[in-house]
């Protein structure tokens, strides 16, 4: 798994926070809050790529499973005894289910506008964004500016929203032999996405760790309806909800977004 370091020449005192991305997104996405992170806390902070996104891997599997244990991996290899997890969307249900399965490994969980429980009236979306990123047609030998130019035009049709066609568009890169293509592994995720991806995994065990859940005020991603179901599988849930800010609170709200994480990471030791 591909990931990230932020850190000082100072050995830290307290473990690192390991940040994954939603479904499209990358560890570039994250480059600028965890740098944040990193200053307001003294934390080491890792983003990674999850499987099939970014410069990971890919991969014919692709489900939480999967990417919990891909977490894991990543952790035991870099010697790190124990880690904060913070993920957003798809990631936060992978950092869900890494500390569920691996609680030894977890100091503390944050995830961001996402449920165990439920999910958004607005999944089904999803999938069309998957079809018409697999729709672009562009000639060869295509600079990419030009190449994301004329993705943009073509997806508009499909994708009304600008703000999500650029997000979309980060995953659109230059191949080195003078063409361009997506770097996410859109045949896995197109297959994957309804079955193992849209729904959190059923689970039969709690974790009994420090947690904190951020919603988006304008996002139904995170139910208020919800929250003594959460707490059945996350006993010491918090809640915030970030005013102004939709399913990407991170980006929506970049300030308080830090001032809240930084608040709930400097309380762990």
């Amino acid at each position: 798994m591909a990931y990230s370091s932020y850190e000082s020449t100072k050995v830290p005192s307290t473990c690192p926070l390991v940040v994954m991305h939603g479904l499209l997104g990358s560890k570039s996405n994250w480059r600028s809050l965890s740098k944040s992170l990193h200053a307001k806390t003294g934390r080491k902070v890792i983003a990674v790529d999850a499987r099939n996104h970014g410069d990971s891997p890919h991969d014919e599997k692709l489900s939480y499973t999967h990417m919990a244990e891909d977490v894991r991996v990543l952790l035991t290899s870099l010697n790190i005894d124990k880690s904060v997890l913070l993920g957003h969307s798809m990631g936060g249900r992978t950092m869900m289910l890494a500390a569920l399965l691996f609680p030894e490994l977890v100091r503390g969980l944050i995830v961001v506008d996402i449920s165990p429980i439920g999910t958004s009236k607005s999944i089904h979306l999803i999938g069309a964004f998957l079809e018409a990123m697999r729709k672009v047609d562009l000639p060869p030998n295509v600079p990419l500016l030009t190449a994301k130019k004329m993705a943009d035009n073509q997806l508009s049709k499909v994708v009304h929203d600008i703000g999500i066609r650029q997000f979309l568009l980060t995953n659109l890169v230059e191949t080195g032999n003078g063409g361009c293509k997506w770097r996410v592994n859109l045949d896995v995720l197109q297959r994957c996405f309804a079955k193992q991806v849209a729904n959190f995994p059923p689970v039969d065990k709690v974790y009994e760790g420090p947690t904190l859940f951020i919603a988006g005020a304008l996002s139904d991603y995170i139910k208020e309806s919800e929250t003594e179901d959460i707490k059945k599988i996350f006993p010491k849930a918090e809640f915030e909800r970030v005013q102004g800010a939709g399913h990407w609170v991170h980006s929506d709200q970049p300030s308080e977004f830090v001032r809240i994480v930084s608040g709930f990471l400097n309380k762990l030791t």
